[in-house]
């Protein structure tokens, strides 16, 4: 199943995918779908509307996250290409929710920073509440997966040690177009991801480099806080990145960028 959220002149929607169509849900968000449970008739019933994929105005597939955490150096050849050893822990930051927008949205850019970079992501949703997880409830609290673009005002991150100024941007971090059930996609093991920035490919790699899996950081970070259906998590991005070329190479206001993951979507 493919669940999406969409903008309405009455407010957001949840929608089913149903081949070229978005069939708008009675709950107003994705978030609303997962949080009444698998068992809620009422939050999945169709309302009768019904929107083309192709010009729907998609909303980040979880508007209003409680909690957006992020795994950083998640990939092998990237951590090579920053020049960085293999972390003995995963790398954890955060967003703030008005960081995030939808898959066919604007990226914001700030006139402070002259390093915006982009960041192919695979991105998961929690669907139950977790914590302390043991491997199966990680694996079942996994609602489903999406694509992600984790843009980083480079400049800004690099000013510390600590990252989180260069990933919060506001409206800057595509979330979408949809949610995919973990069944449609083999639990994300092997999946081909990529970012191209005005058709120029930037990044390829496979989500089986990851050195830490989806399954492995929900238990992870459940372990330092209760995960809620609606959190988002980014679990890092693979070689390819801006920062990292030489010389480097940044966005530049105009471009196209869009990232992709086989089997989800762009």
């Amino acid at each position: 199943m493919r669940l999406a959220t969409v903008r309405t002149p009455d407010g957001t929607r949840a929608a089913r995918v149903e081949g070229d169509h978005l069939v708008e849900l009675m709950a107003p968000d994705v978030r609303a779908v997962l949080e009444a449970g698998p068992d809620a008739a009422a939050a999945v019933a169709p309302t009768g509307v019904v929107h083309d994929v192709a010009t729907a105005d998609l909303a980040p597939v979880v508007p209003r996250p409680d909690k957006v955490l992020c795994l950083g150096l998640n990939y092998r050849e990237h951590i090579v290409e920053m020049g960085r050893e293999l972390p003995e822990y995963p790398t954890i930051f955060a967003k703030v929710a008005a960081a995030l927008i939808g898959a066919r949205d604007d990226v914001w850019m700030p006139p402070e920073s002259v390093e915006v970079d982009w960041e192919a992501e695979l991105g998961l949703v929690i669907g139950r509440p977790v914590r302390r997880a043991s491997a199966a409830e990680a694996r079942a609290a996994i609602a489903g997966y999406t694509v992600v673009n984790d843009v980083s005002m480079r400049d800004w991150q690099m000013r510390t040690a600590q990252w989180v100024a260069g990933k919060t941007w506001e409206h800057a971090t595509p979330v979408g177009p949809w949610l995919v059930t973990p069944d449609e996609v083999d639990d994300a093991r092997d999946l081909r991801i990529t970012c191209d920035v005005d058709g120029v490919r930037m990044q390829d790699a496979r989500t089986a480099d990851m050195l830490v899996t989806p399954v492995e950081v929900v238990q992870y970070l459940s372990t330092v806080c209760t995960l809620v259906p609606g959190d988002v998590i980014l679990t890092g991005s693979p070689a390819g990145a801006g920062f990292g070329r030489v010389p480097p190479v940044y966005l530049a206001p105009g471009q196209t960028v869009r990232t992709a993951i086989e089997g989800i979507g762009e």
